[in-house]
């Protein structure tokens, strides 16, 4: 372990040569007190309940894990337990990593969210409004469904269970992040005088609405409906009309 600190890798890349010298003896030494392997000194670090690595780490297999839970079982009953053993690590790990359930899920909703996506996207718009908004729609489509579904998940908790803390935290957490970034798209596209001067919610609840209900509703059409349901591109042409329709100049 002090080998691997000093050298600032995994257990399982520091090479023999330097946990001999750690140890102060000989490499050959050390390869006959190990009966020729050094897999015996690594199960001797598991055991003392240490990961050596060679594989991703908790921080990485845990925001895995919490994804995959939410998208199967729902965010309610993603436990820290569950994510422990999915991502075979303890919740003590999960602690150490992130602090507690709620960030983590903040982490996992950072990751897996359409909010980065937008932001990517806005970072780099074309100077068209119509342009940019069939963007928009586009982008939150392939967030919406991209696999884990995280996102539709956990939108699905904000409508059946608004006033629970997990739901209060992300709330809290994620509303001010997709207020400033698209907030300040708006205020801009007012200004140039491309769209209708409105209160921000209700531009926002416009744009963001349409696509969010059709997308969380996508996957039941095909079972529900006996009609051919058209391609998202020929949505995000649809709602991208009816939206510059409702507030463009």
């Amino acid at each position: 372990m002090r080998a691997a600190e000093t050298l600032q890798r995994d257990i399982v890349e520091v090479p023999v040569s330097a946990i001999a010298a750690e140890a102060q003896m000989s490499r050959s030494t050390l390869l006959r007190r190990l009966g020729g392997t050094r897999s015996v000194l690594d199960a001797a670090v598991r055991a003392a309940g240490i990961d050596p690595g060679g594989r991703p780490p908790v921080r990485t297999r845990a925001l895995t894990a919490a994804a995959e839970l939410i998208s199967e079982n729902g965010l309610a009953a993603t436990t820290l337990d569950s994510i422990a053993e999915r991502a075979d690590c303890s919740v003590f790990s999960l602690h150490a990593v992130y602090g507690g359930r709620d960030e983590l899920l903040r982490a996992v909703f950072d990751h897996y969210s359409p909010i980065r996506d937008i932001e990517d996207y806005l970072a780099t718009v074309p100077d068209d409004l119509r342009t940019t908004v069939h963007g928009i729609y586009r982008t939150i489509a392939n967030a919406l469904s991209r696999e884990p579904r995280v996102a539709p998940a956990m939108l699905a908790e904000v409508y059946s269970r608004p006033e629970s803390a997990t739901v209060q935290s992300l709330t809290r957490y994620t509303a001010p992040r997709m207020l400033g970034t698209l907030g300040a798209w708006f205020e801009a596209e007012v200004r140039a005088g491309r769209i209708k001067d409105q209160p921000l919610l209700v531009l926002i609840q416009q744009l963001l609405g349409p696509m969010l209900i059709h997308m969380l509703m996508r996957p039941a059409f095909p079972d529900a409906l006996d009609f051919m349901l058209p391609d998202v591109d020929s949505i995000c042409e649809h709602l991208t009309a009816n939206f510059l329709a409702a507030v463009g100049t």
